[in-house]
């Protein structure tokens, strides 16, 4: 049916024809084409007082404040540090659940991340493992989990072959645990036990993984590294006294990034801090007040390609 469109005159509550336009598109939610029939005019009329009214400063325009500074923030990360990626998420008001959301954000960028035949890293802890849970189920081809440190002794749920075996059930990968300690009695056994094809494999593994996942810790006593009993209060006094200020992989880092090396790196079995840059996806998750200057300095030392951080860490780092 032909629709004769013919210019009314505007109600006595709008002052003119293009303020009655404005609010029935933008405050009834009208569409163009309704408004046009409504004023009896061509669509094209009603884009042109739309236009006029954007001009006029009838209407303005907004987006959501928090949502563009997340946006900005992130790039501005990306800028300053070199990152090929980062995901800010939004700051509330409870600090409790911040590795649950860290870890269902890292999950999100993490799934867009794969392809079929991937290997992926894993790390361990409690952002880890949140990640791992949340993640959704693939539909992919052969994709392959390494745990990327050896297994210690702990009663907590976020070790490191439960964040392995996890991770590689939600996405129907094959799973590889470390089949060796993290921290050995001595540099010769651990020496000796690199020799075992079992461990030459996981290392080759790891090394052809083409993304890797971890968190950053702290080193206060309360801290997951500590805490959990994979650092001892000995071997955490002489890496503090070395300056350590923070871990990434089991490995002691200083301000600048670099790796702190004491005797119970000859130890550990486990990639070294260098090894790791050789894969092409690093995605590194972590937040909170007190892990400020450990990420900053796990970024200072390029480690990460890829950041989800909350939105206070995020700031304190461009500071």
């Amino acid at each position: 049916m032909n629709v004769k469109f013919r210019k009314r005159d505007s109600p006595p509550e709008f002052q003119d024809v293009v303020t009655w336009a404005a609010w029935l598109y933008y405050i009834d939610q009208m569409t163009q084409i309704d408004v046009a029939r409504v004023l009896g005019v061509s669509r094209a009329s009603v884009v042109n007082y739309l236009q006029e009214a954007r001009d006029r400063g009838l209407v303005s325009i907004q987006f959501d404040q928090k949502s563009i500074s997340e946006t900005v923030i992130s790039k501005s990360l990306q800028a300053k540090y070199g990152l090929t990626g980062c995901v800010v998420i939004p700051k509330t008001v409870e600090e409790s659940n911040l590795s649950e959301r860290l870890g269902i954000a890292a999950a999100r960028v993490l799934f867009g991340m794969l392809n079929s035949n991937d290997m992926i890293s894993v790390a361990w802890g409690k952002t880890i493992l949140a990640a791992a849970q949340a993640i959704p189920r693939s539909q992919l081809d052969n994709l392959t989990v390494v745990q990327v440190i050896g297994s210690f002794h702990s009663t907590v749920e976020f070790s490191p072959e439960f964040c392995t075996s996890v991770l590689a059930n939600r996405l129907n990968a094959r799973c590889m645990n470390f089949l060796a300690p993290a921290i050995l009695s001595s540099k010769h056994l651990k020496e000796e036990l690199l020799k075992e094809e079992v461990i030459v494999n996981q290392f080759k593994t790891i090394k052809s993984s083409r993304i890797i996942v971890f968190g950053i810790g702290e080193l206060c006593p309360q801290s997951t590294v500590v805490s959990t009993g994979f650092l001892k209060a000995k071997e955490r006094e002489r890496y503090l006294a070395q300056g350590a200020i923070g871990t990434i992989l089991g490995r002691m880092l200083n301000e600048k990034g670099q790796q702190i090396y004491t005797e119970m790196d000859d130890r550990m079995i486990g990639v070294s801090l260098d090894e790791i840059k050789s894969i092409p996806c690093r995605l590194a998750v972590a937040g909170g007040s007190k892990k400020v200057e450990v990420v900053r300095a796990t970024l200072s030392g390029q480690y990460p390609t890829h950041l989800v951080t909350d939105y206070e860490t995020a700031n304190a780092l461009l500071s």
